[in-house]
């Protein structure tokens, strides 16, 4: 079985972020990039199916030079060979045009991303990629099995799960849930040092005009301070939720 594992490279969720250039700029300065936690699970999963049914996974990621530290700890984790689309990674949709093309010359039984990046959140890029290819989708995976040609998937829906039979080729959105925290891979010493000697594969995007274009950022509201009202002053905690919070 062919694997195909999607990666994307984020900040580190503790990293403080600014804007540069009118707000119109991600600034990188001082931020850590760090493999997407969503696609650890479906990493981790994926290698669970080298060890047990002798798969082979290759990691791709859409993006620049930059990208390549955290295809290279992927590559630590145990991903046989990688490919980085050498292209900005402007909008989900120009995303998952450039994945559709590798996948459809690679022959890949079984394409794994995670449900959703962790910096924009859009979670569009796995059901765009399998609608573009005519393959099998599941989002929201927390589980999956595979048997041959075909595959259990257990995704999560609202107050329970759901088991869906389904066949190859098939790609699904992964989350939390599809293996357990403490299963999570550390690259060790040993896995640093093959990972120099596994093959990074570049490829030129295709000819594909992104649909969108980011016109400015802009931060959250900064969350007002916290006032503490003691407990027999009941008066003045009403007036200060009607008149100030407005929320009665």
């Amino acid at each position: 079985m062919k694997i195909l594992v999607c990666i994307s490279h984020v900040p580190d969720t503790t990293s403080k972020i600014n804007f540069t250039e009118n707000n119109t700029k991600f600034d990188i300065n001082g931020v850590q990039f760090v493999i997407n936690p969503h696609d650890e699970f479906v990493l981790t999963r994926a290698m669970w199916f080298k060890e047990k049914q002798g798969a082979s996974i290759t990691v791709i990621n859409v993006g620049n030079v930059s990208t390549e530290p955290t295809l290279r700890k992927a590559l630590a984790i145990g991903a046989d060979d990688a490919i980085r689309v050498n292209a900005e990674a402007t909008d989900g949709f120009y995303v998952a045009k450039q994945l559709a093309e590798v996948i459809k010359n690679g022959g890949y039984d079984l394409i794994m991303a995670g449900k959703e990046s962790m910096d924009y959140n859009g979670g569009m890029v796995p059901g765009m990629t399998a609608s573009i290819l005519d393959f099998n989708f599941v989002n929201a995976c927390i589980g999956i099995e595979v048997e041959g040609n075909k595959a259990t998937v257990t995704r999560d829906i609202d107050g329970g799960k759901e088991i869906l039979n389904t066949e190859l080729p098939l790609v699904i959105g992964g989350q939390k849930g599809l293996v357990e925290d403490k299963d999570l891979r550390i690259p060790n010493m040993r896995g640093i040092m093959m990972a120099r000697k596994k093959p990074l594969n570049v490829v030129e995007p295709i000819d594909f005009d992104p649909t969108t274009v980011i016109t400015d950022f802009e931060k959250p509201t900064p969350k007002s301070n916290c006032k503490i009202i003691d407990a027999d002053k009941v008066e003045e905690l009403v007036d200060l939720l009607h008149n100030e919070a407005k929320v009665i």
